[in-house]
């Protein structure tokens, strides 16, 4: 077995949303190596509700010419330097993995597959971080935008849930408060009649 770097508590209560990416690579192959443990989690049933589509080394250059269109809004009435800062939140990140789940004409399994991948979804981020390589969840409207879903290759009945760049960085985000326990716990317990 492997050497764990991090503990398990470490990783959750560490692990930054990173942002600012420094443009060094990740390989496609320590990504395929993250999913393989990440896809572990539990889901119900064993349904294993998702599938990725992912642009690494050279394809994230050729998925970058793809998310311009969609990415920045107006781009071609843009300056370069505009347009460049505009990109930026893209091209620094070195991949983009998306996160396609079955959209269940059920309620309930359609909530248990978007819960089950939100699940993996945070197995990636602890196992990439564990690995020294950063991470971001976004959501980007453009997502069920029907030219970007058709350029994916997202069929009808599923659902991209989201847009997940892996890349390297220089610096460390600040850890944002979260609330206090006490405030959203209640303790349970049987009502005696008055």
């Amino acid at each position: 077995m492997d050497e764990q770097a991090l503990s398990v508590r470490d990783a959750i209560i560490s692990r930054r949303s990173i942002k600012s990416f420094n443009g060094q690579p990740v390989e496609q192959s320590e990504i395929a190596d993250i999913l393989e443990d990440a896809i572990w989690a539990p889901n119900h049933g064993n349904r294993n509700p998702w599938r990725f589509v992912l642009a690494a080394e050279g394809n994230y250059q050729d998925f970058l010419e793809v998310l311009r269109d969609f990415g920045v809004p107006k781009w071609k009435e843009l300056s370069d330097d505009t347009l460049e800062k505009q990109m930026s939140k893209y091209t620094k990140a070195s991949a983009a993995m998306f996160v396609i789940v079955p959209e269940d004409a059920r309620q309930k399994q359609r909530l248990e597959d978007f819960a089950a991948a939100s699940t993996m979804i945070q197995n990636v981020q602890l196992l990439a971080w564990d690995k020294g390589i950063g991470t971001c969840w976004k959501t980007p409207g453009f997502l069920d935008d029907p030219k970007f879903r058709e350029a994916l290759g997202v069929d009808a009945g599923e659902r991209i849930i989201s847009m997940f760049q892996f890349g390297h960085f220089d610096e460390l985000p600040k850890a944002k408060p979260r609330t206090p326990i006490e405030d959203v716990v209640t303790y349970w317990q049987v009502a005696t009649p008055e």
